[in-house]
């Protein structure tokens, strides 16, 4: 077992490069990309601490942070964190490991909700998923949430993902299909699954 991510052992040379110009690209040419982001501000009061974790170029936390929310946005590649703060001022954004970090590391108060979009769970460590989720649950209050986005593939089945919630002390309260609340059936390959942390 690798303590690595698999964005950095699994992908190719230049990949965080792509991956910025991809959504700088669709910026430009209007694309919707705040869907995520529409979801999470229904889901919080006004003026909510939110964690974008594995939080990437910055697209979902900069898109909170315009609707009036406080952002902490988090992800282990430099470049991305890079590529937010220059693209989306505004919130926090802190280069760190989803399966070290902790409110004591960021110097912050908990989160009233973690939002983890773009498939992170899948570019994780091997084995760190429960690790992560069990992270993550300690950076948010009582009562508050978790939302995850990611597609469904061999590497983190949605069985495993569902022991480790268990595991974790997390409830899984809902699951769809699509950011837009789309029924989620056994055929779907992609779930957005909100986690409420008890």
């Amino acid at each position: 077992m690798t303590d690595r991510p698999r964005w950095f052992t699994e992908t190719k040379p230049g990949h965080s490069e792509w991956y910025i110009e991809r959504f700088r690209t669709m910026a430009r040419e209007g694309a919707d990309l705040e869907g995520e982001a529409r979801l999470v501000d229904a889901m919080v009061p006004p003026g909510s601490r939110i964690l974008d974790a594995g939080c990437g170029p910055g697209r979902v936390g900069g898109a909170l942070h315009r609707r009036g929310h406080t952002v902490v946005g988090v992800d282990v590649d430099p470049a991305l964190i890079e590529a937010a703060a220059t693209d989306q001022p505004g919130p926090r954004w802190v280069v760190g490991d989803l399966a070290t970090i902790d409110l004591a590391s960021l110097g912050e108060e908990p989160f009233d909700l973690a939002v983890v979009p773009g498939n992170v769970m899948v570019f994780l460590a091997p084995g760190s998923e429960r690790t992560v989720l069990g992270r993550l649950g300690a950076c948010v209050r009582h009562g508050g949430r978790i939302v995850i986005g990611y597609r469904r593939e061999d590497t983190y089945p949605y069985d495993r993902f569902d022991d480790d919630i268990a595991a974790t002390g997390l409830r899984l309260e809902h699951r769809f299909s699509t950011w837009g609340l789309d029924p989620f059936t056994d055929k779907s390959d992609f779930a957005v699954s909100v986690l409420r942390v008890r």
